[in-house]
């Protein structure tokens, strides 16, 4: 049997398993705790509380608890995980990029769920699944030798969380800091794989947020200044890592 086949059915079985543990991960985020940061603030200090905040996580507007205990969520991230886990696994094929993908493909469908009811992406579940890929990135690097694509992640962190960060300093009230987080590391396993991934991703999630998000919020199925925009950097990443090499030839060669 084809490698990439094996890739691909592997990815797939083993997103469909991860995607069914997405309520419990879901559960395990801590509930939002107050702060001192969230005390009301004296009038000598208030603008340096307002600008502490700007990187506390707020408290959500839904319960972690709650979205874990919504019906049908284990089997429709299940589903979700399955056919995300199977494209990301015929994208990659049976290469070291594997394994910066689908092992981490229920993670993302769960930044996908909390991100869509509640805007915020918690670092409870970013920081460590950065760390990881980190990790693994160095791992490749001492395995395979690839150096190239080590060095890859390294500036895809820098670049699509620069970005970001720049983003959200101009205008933060936009963009919210856990889609600078979440940049930061799309840019970690996107970069292994190439910088067509990398450029055609981030530039996937905008046009899908654009599009997508103006459309939802034209249909009120969101609102319009305050819909996710997590969700779409993921799709985005997706779209870059299966089809950015092509269509970063394509511009580069015409």
């Amino acid at each position: 049997m084809d490698s990439t086949v094996v890739a691909a059915l592997l990815g797939a079985v083993l997103g469909g398993l991860g995607g069914l543990l997405v309520p419990r991960l879901i559960a395990r985020v801590p509930p939002w705790v107050p702060s001192p940061a969230h005390e009301p603030a004296q009038e000598h200090d208030a603008t340096v509380d307002a600008a502490g905040q700007r990187f506390e996580e707020p408290e959500p507007p839904e319960p972690y608890a709650d979205i874990a205990a919504l019906p049908g969520l284990a089997w429709r991230a299940g589903l979700a995980g399955a056919m995300i886990g199977g494209v990301v696994g015929a994208a990659v094929g049976w290469e070291w990029a594997w394994l910066l993908w689908v092992p981490f493909v229920p993670v993302y469908v769960a930044l996908t769920v909390i991100d869509w009811r509640t805007r915020l992406l918690p670092t409870y579940l970013i920081g460590p699944t950065l760390v990881l890929l980190v990790v693994l990135a160095l791992l490749g690097w001492a395995v395979t030798g690839d150096g190239p694509a080590a060095l890859r992640s390294g500036l895809g962190f820098a670049t699509c969380g620069g970005l970001y960060l720049l983003l959200w300093l101009v205008h933060p009230r936009g963009l919210g800091f856990g889609d600078v987080r979440l940049s930061g590391l799309l840019g970690v396993a996107l970069g292994w794989v190439g910088w067509g991934p990398v450029l055609v991703g981030v530039y996937a999630g905008f046009l899908l947020g654009g599009v997508i998000g103006g459309l939802l919020s034209l249909l009120r199925v969101v609102e319009r200044k305050g819909f996710p925009f997590g969700p779409f950097m993921l799709l985005g990443a997706v779209v870059g890592l299966v089809w950015g090499e092509a269509i970063w030839s394509g511009l580069v060669s015409g």
